[in-house]
């Protein structure tokens, strides 16, 4: 499946946004086996944090200073929001560029790594980690596409209505790209 899924995302150019005037963040999206099914790792932000109040989203962040690069901010991120360590991760390819309606342009990275894991969650930043089965979103979430005005915008938005979890916004998008690539109930041969 690993092999799989890198060589899906290798074989497709990566659609990236220009800079412009959006503030450049990067995310990982965490993809791990559990009882022999391929799930995904989200969180749900607090109300403490600076922006997505509440949201559910993938560990990653605005892009600081220090970092060398996209990947670089991801792994930090990642590693300070939930305590996945770098050493810890493989990297399998990436996603395209989004831009939200906050102005964030988001550089996806899709990443593995083992499970179970002694993960350290940032609590001022994590309210809660959700481990969501990827053949069970395919086969079970119901997608929807709404309309949604930002600052006298419209943009075309994703909802996935997963048992009592609602992902929407850049994450749905982000999902909704890796589920239309790979196809987790048959471990991602088709």
């Amino acid at each position: 499946m690993i092999e799989h899924i890198k060589a899906v995302l290798a074989a497709r150019p990566k659609q990236t946004l220009p800079v412009n005037d959006l503030k450049p963040a990067a995310v990982t999206v965490p993809l791990f086996l559990k009882e022999g099914e391929w799930h995904i790792l989200l969180t749900r932000r607090t109300q403490e944090v600076r922006h997505h109040k509440g949201e559910i989203s993938f560990p990653g962040g605005a892009v600081d200073k220090e970092d060398a690069s996209l990947l670089e901010a991801a792994l930090r991120e990642t590693e300070e929001e939930v305590g996945i360590r770098k050493t810890d991760i493989t990297v399998l390819g990436e996603l395209d560029d989004i831009q939200t309606l906050s102005r964030f342009r988001i550089s996806p990275f899709v990443i593995t790594f083992p499970y179970p894991y002694p993960f350290q969650v940032c609590r001022a930043e994590i309210d809660e980690m959700l481990e969501i089965s990827l053949p069970g979103l395919q086969t079970s979430a119901r997608l929807e596409e709404k309309t949604a005005e930002y600052e006298g915008r419209g943009a075309k938005v994703y909802y996935y209505y997963y048992h009592s979890v609602v992902i929407w916004g850049a994450t749905a998008k982000i999902l909704k790209q890796l589920l239309d690539l790979v196809d987790f109930r048959r471990n991602g041969t088709a």
